[in-house]
């Protein structure tokens, strides 16, 4: 894939619309973003993303796995498995699967006009109706979120969630052994993480606090 370099405003001006067309800058030349998810200094999981191109299609799969144990014993599991489908850059289908503190969600959603209708859960993994605004992008990291964005798809239920995007400013970090420039922004939601996406929009570090635990994503490769 030829790539873009995008600086400045114009790189900004990427993400201002970015559930009219994806980003396909960011998505990476391997057609794999890896993580190494780090609970405080130790290994917590992996959070795994594979993107498959064809023609028009692009199929983005994600797996994260996440657990704690004692000994022998896992005292906390965490499992995401995910398909989003897009079609000349447009999101057309959703499908997720969460087990999350013991209860199993499931999201199966498809564009129809210009809504996102289908099935969510709730919390608790109660099946339940869902239809919202076509427009909508989900939370699922990868292809960054616009400033000033203040709703998106709850990847867990399906259901729209409130953000508030803070930007924090380009920002040099290290990745892969090496510096790269990268953007640095706050999303608040059912979390408050902390995203670093390269010139390109592509993911690259991720930050956030859960349950009085540091968490760390740190990329395999660059």
């Amino acid at each position: 894939m030829m790539r873009v370099i995008l600086t400045g405003a114009v790189w900004i001006a990427a993400f201002v619309s970015p559930a009219l067309a994806v980003n396909r800058e960011a998505v990476p030349d391997t057609g794999t973003i890896a993580f190494d998810v780090f609970r405080g200094d130790s290994l917590f999981g992996a959070h795994i993303l594979r993107f498959e191109e064809n023609g028009n299609e692009l199929r983005v799969t994600t797996d994260v796995e996440l657990r704690v144990r004692i000994g022998p014993v896992t005292v906390f599991r965490y499992e995401h498995d995910a398909v989003e489908v897009y079609e000349d850059g447009r999101l057309t289908r959703i499908d997720t699967t969460t087990l999350k503190d013991g209860e199993q969600l499931r999201v199966s959603l498809s564009r129809n006009g210009d809504v996102f209708s289908g099935q969510g859960s709730d919390e608790e993994g109660n099946r339940q109706p869902v239809s919202l605004p076509a427009s909508l992008t989900p939370s699922s990291h990868w292809a960054g979120y616009a400033p000033g964005l203040d709703t998106v798809i709850n990847t867990e239920t399906g259901n729209e969630m409130p953000v508030t995007i803070t930007e924090l400013g380009m920002t040099n970090i290290e990745v892969g052994g090496r510096q790269i420039e990268a953007r640095h922004i706050r999303l608040e939601g059912s979390l408050t993480l902390e995203l670093w996406y390269d010139a390109n929009g592509e993911w690259v570090r991720s930050r956030f606090s859960a349950r009085g635990q540091d968490i760390t994503y740190v990329r395999r490769d660059i």
